[in-house]
């Protein structure tokens, strides 16, 4: 898709629909080498039977979150954001316990803002809607149609789903579930949320005040980093910005992906600094995750939602939930690089838009033995600390030891005042 960076003028509805046929002829190739290895693994010859799987993915292509000082602006249009037909399904969105839906200031705040062309930052697009009912249509052939594990109709005790209280997270759970299911359900398909204060989808700065702490002076000096710093400094000057202008790699990444996925025009100067943005958002939200002798920031980002997605493997093989098969987390990409660091195997990319984590709960047919399986947009992974791709329980357990925290721990550690008092 780089050649579309030069493209002018290709806008509004054409647009979207070109870098969705392109989109999709990718996701068909790369699916056509993943399938033929999958029906293999979880065919009735296989040793093991696949019993819980567990599904985190990114949210679809976006509005950009905010746009680049001083460069032009492309026509964010409202018709860029209509939903496809075919990804409607009857859905109601509820707090944890069912109630009603909470309060979302995350989502407030994008409305306070209107990008130019009338659409609000952060939005989930056509295209992006697309990405999630093709990755529905692709867990779709995996679990329903080449080993019948799942029900070809959504039911609400067999999936769970769980998304942030935010419109893009929650509209690209919509549209999963409407390609998994090809829009065919009994029941209203409930989405669970929870408020900004519970969040565990995310790394919660607000929630968790020593992650505030520890993230704010790594967020600061990943700025300051001399490769870093110098490159800001030049690409500043190829784009005509002023000095004291605030921006960093990350903001520019953000605009210029969202201008690329969508065939949106973007300035030719930034053609030649496209690998170096990347490489340089990549290294600052290392920085600002990364661990040197501890390993709290990573348990502060993503601690509970790795003990939660081991509770849920024990509660299935403890027999608590008999007819739970799926549980589907809509989340983000700040979401998914500090899960794939806490699992030792971040690339050093930025996960594209609909990249999913999946584990899998198999059962060794002889010994009855547990094995987790963890693949990443479709690539099984084989973890540090596991013998195996097919990882033992136990030693996937082990693996994850240093970053997994229970709730009541979490809360005692981000609030604990000695933590607070550190540097």
């Amino acid at each position: 898709m780089r050649n579309l960076w030069t493209k002018a003028g290709v806008l509004g509805s054409m647009s979207a629909a070109f870098g969705s046929m392109l989109w999709s002829q990718k996701q068909a190739e790369s699916e056509q080498v993943a399938s033929g290895c999958t029906a293999a693994q979880t065919s009735p010859s296989s040793p093991y039977k696949l019993k819980l799987v567990q599904v985190l993915f990114r949210h679809g292509a976006r509005t950009p979150l905010k746009s680049i000082p001083g460069v032009t602006e492309v026509q964010w249009s409202p018709t860029l954001l209509e939903p496809p037909a075919h990804t409607h399904i009857d859905y109601e969105v509820t707090d944890l316990h069912g109630g009603p839906r909470p309060p979302s200031p995350v989502e407030d705040s994008y409305r306070k803002n209107v990008l130019n062309g009338g659409s609000f930052p952060g939005q989930l697009t056509t295209l992006g809607m697309q990405q999630l009912y093709e990755l529905g249509k692709k867990l779709r052939r995996r679990y329903v149609e080449e080993t019948q594990f799942l029900s070809s109709t959504f039911t609400p005790a067999e999936v769970y789903v769980r998304s942030t209280n935010i419109v893009r997270t929650i509209e690209s759970a919509k549209c999963l579930v409407a390609g998994l299911f090809l829009q065919k359900q009994t029941e209203t398909v409930p989405i669970f949320t929870t408020g900004a204060e519970s969040e565990i989808l995310y790394p919660n700065y607000h929630a968790c005040k020593l992650l505030k702490v520890l993230v704010s002076h790594r967020w600061a000096e990943s700025s300051t980093l001399p490769d870093i710093a110098a490159d800001m400094q030049s690409i500043k000057k190829a784009l005509g910005i002023a000095a004291h202008q605030h921006m960093d790699f990350i903001l520019i990444r953000d605009d210029m992906v969202a201008r690329e996925t969508h065939g949106l025009r973007c300035p030719s100067v930034l053609e030649t600094w496209r690998t170096k943005v990347e490489q340089r958002a990549v290294d600052m939200i290392y920085h600002v995750y990364a661990q040197d002798s501890s390993t709290e920031t990573l348990q502060l980002c993503v601690g509970p939602l790795l003990h939660s997605l081991i509770a849920n493997i024990d509660e299935k093989l403890e027999g608590t939930s008999p007819d739970r098969k799926l549980f589907l987390y809509s989340a983000h990409d700040t979401t998914l690089i500090p899960c794939l660091m806490a699992l030792g195997i971040y690339d050093m990319k930025w996960p594209p838009f609909a990249a999913d984590i999946t584990l899998e709960l198999h059962q060794h047919r002889e010994t009855n033995k547990p094995f987790v399986k963890v693949s990443y947009v479709g690539k099984d992974q084989l973890l540090p600390g596991c013998s195996g791709v097919y990882c033992p329980l136990e030693e996937f357990k082990k693996a994850l030891s240093a970053h997994s925290i229970h709730p009541e721990a979490y809360h005692s550690l981000c609030n604990s005042k000695e933590g607070l008092a550190e540097p």
